[in-house]
């Protein structure tokens, strides 16, 4: 198995080309998945980046991102395989008249010619470097989770009237979980395990520098800061990472440079999606102005 990453070392540069800052727990699990050919089960809170790091290897890789998007009633025909029974149905017809016997027919639809790969198929046939992200994997049902199994643990798919077909590579595999549901331990079993949590307020920090061209030190730290507090608050939603690199350009482009109460309030809707979060907010920077929005000691 041709191997992706020199060391660990290499996955965190690479991936910090790419605009994504990884720590040693992130650069380390992709490392260990690449050399032991296993998926990476991502869990955390919904904003964090787990999306955002299957993106992120599969640019620092120039590979394919093919993507499984998980929800209530994926079933087999959507993730794995189905016939193209319209394309079957036109063979048969057109082969009525012949001398064929049904068997014969049958051998010729059930061929790959006939064959509709889905995104678990299609990665492991692929033949060019693939990065597979099974997302939200926790909002199947149990029945459906099952037919990750042979998949992740073999890297085969075993179809009835084909026999089982094999990989012609192991992809880079990753699955993203916000917790909704248990897992099954046989899931889980199959997997490496990274937990992607809220960034602390100087990684943040980092992210925003990194991501928002013309943002500075002051306004990151302000930002970050803020943010912070925020997510202190009971809330329905906290803000993602993605909103807060939304709110500090947002503030770039509202050429603002020092924070007010009334800035914060006016973009209050860039961070919070949820009526009762941005008017909880806004309460919260009204009787704490002085803590949100002085600036910084230098």
């Amino acid at each position: 198995m041709t191997q992706r990453f020199e060391s660990v070392d290499s996955v965190r540069e690479g991936l910090a080309k790419v605009e994504y800052l990884a720590d040693d727990a992130i650069a380390g699990v992709a490392f260990l998945a690449d050399r032991l050919g296993k998926p990476i089960l991502v869990e955390g809170p919904a904003g964090t980046g787990k999306t955002q790091l299957a993106k992120s290897l599969a640019e620092m890789l120039d590979a394919r991102l093919i993507r499984l998007q998980c929800y209530e009633g994926l079933d087999e025909s959507k993730a794995l395989y189905e016939w193209n029974y319209k394309k079957q149905l036109l063979r048969i017809q057109s082969e009525a008249g012949d001398e064929s016997t049904w068997d014969e027919i049958q051998e010729d639809i059930f061929s790959n010619e006939f064959l509709l790969e889905r995104p678990l198929l299609e990665a492991i046939r692929a033949k060019d470097p693939v990065v597979l992200l099974i997302d939200e994997v926790d909002r199947v049902e149990v029945e459906t989770e099952a037919l990750l199994l042979e998949l992740l643990s073999d890297y085969q798919v075993s179809i009835p009237e084909l026999g089982t077909l094999e990989a012609n590579q192991i992809p880079l595999v990753l699955l993203t979980s916000n917790n909704t549901r248990e897992l099954s331990e046989a899931l889980k079993r199959r997997c490496l395990f990274l937990h992607l949590d809220y960034p602390s307020m100087e990684r943040e920090k980092e992210i925003v520098l990194t991501k928002v061209p013309g943002l500075t030190e002051n306004l990151a730290d302000q930002v970050a800061r803020i943010v912070r507090s925020i997510r202190n608050l009971e809330l329905k939603k906290h803000p993602s990472v993605s909103e807060t690199i939304d709110w500090a350009r947002t503030l770039i482009l509202l050429g603002i440079e020092q924070i007010s109460e009334e800035d914060a309030a006016k973009t209050a809707n860039i961070l919070l999606k949820y009526r009762s979060d941005i008017e909880k907010v806004i309460k919260e920077f009204s009787s704490n102005s002085k803590a949100h929005f002085d600036a910084p000691a230098s």
